[in-house]
């Protein structure tokens, strides 16, 4: 038995999921003309009472499209240095959009609106125009950490002032709401647009879904036609994001008392200098001297359980669907015996 905590991007489609796939009615998505995918656009617009959706194949394009429709090149975005944008995107808030990036240290990954303040460049030819501000819920790198919603609001009225646009990498933002027992309709009237990931905490195959007004949507489209994102037949993909929005959301409590679990355990290994609080269904630990980080994963993988270094000295373990409670249990006598 593998036990994989790389990502909750490894899991594989439930039966039932596979079943509506198999099952989905299918068009030309390009001409808009596919049915699940257009049934899937307007089930998350409606979810986060938001006007209109636009199905991707990934996150990060989600996340460029919208980078894309908020900038002009010159511009700068303000975002958290540990951002999935900046850090995991192949630099192409530079390469898509030709705009420069302001980074923050924030706590575990989540900004203040008074940093925000402070990046804000003033008005001056010599430096970039202040045009965007990102946030990610949760934080992948912060170990899934969630924001307080009053500071999103805070944010938003930093930007409503300085007229900045404001942009949500939600990727797992499903995460964030049934730990903080939030609404997805909060989001929706905060932000300017919304990416949510179905393939990570939600268990689809493939699959993202910019949210935001119909003028902007119409916008992104284009641009993921650019960007080549355009797809076809693309319902038997959608048919796996209805299913897993109508099954997978509540169920994520599981994955998050899995990774608590698992992360109180880990806590009192000798070779542990320190775990990051988990709020959700991501465990961040870093190791002391006598072992690196490699090297665990490495002892892991013996044991048939597979991590993910994501620094000489932290390893990044996530639960997910596919994690069951046995699976739980055996991670938890491993590490015991470690």
């Amino acid at each position: 038995m593998i036990i994989d905590f790389r990502s909750d991007t490894v899991t594989k489609p439930t039966p039932g999921m596979m079943e509506a796939m198999m099952k989905a009615k299918v068009g030309d998505d390009v001409f808009g003309e596919d049915p699940s995918i257009n049934e899937l656009e307007t089930l998350t617009a409606t979810m986060f009472k938001m006007e209109a959706a636009l199905f991707c194949p990934s996150g990060t394009m989600t996340n460029q499209i919208a980078i894309k429709c908020h900038t002009q090149p010159g511009d700068e975005v303000i975002c958290d240095e540990s951002s999935h944008i900046y850090q995991y995107e192949g630099g192409g808030i530079a390469f898509n959009s030709g705009a420069s990036v302001r980074l923050l240290q924030g706590d575990k990954g989540r900004i203040s609106a008074e940093q925000v303040v402070a990046a804000i460049q003033p008005d001056d030819a010599h430096r970039p125009h202040s045009s965007l501000v990102s946030l990610e819920n949760t934080s992948n790198r912060g170990g899934g950490s969630c924001y307080d919603f009053e500071e999103i609001k805070k944010i938003k009225a930093v930007c409503t002032e300085k007229k900045l646009a404001f942009h949500l990498d939600g990727a797992r933002l499903w995460n964030a709401l049934v730990a903080k027992k939030e609404t997805p309709e909060q989001y929706g009237e905060t932000f300017d647009s919304i990416s949510v990931c179905l393939s990570k905490s939600l268990g689809c195959p493939v699959g993202s879904l910019l949210l935001g007004k119909k003028d902007f949507i119409k916008k992104a489209r284009r641009i993921r036609k650019v960007f080549g994102g355009g797809m076809r037949q693309a319902g038997f993909l959608a048919a796996a994001g209805i299913y897993a929005l109508q099954n997978n959301i509540e169920r994520l409590s599981e994955d998050h008392n899995h990774a608590r679990q698992i992360a109180d355990k880990i806590a009192y290994k000798k070779f542990v200098r320190m775990v990051l609080p988990v709020e959700t269904n991501i465990i961040i630990f870093e190791l002391d001297d006598s072992i690196s980080a490699p090297a665990l994963v490495a002892k892991l993988k013996e044991h048939n359980i597979l991590g993910y270094a994501i620094s000489p000295n932290r390893i990044r373990l996530v639960v997910h669907l596919d994690i069951s409670p046995e699976m739980t249990t055996r991670t938890i006598k491993v590490f015991e015996q470690l």
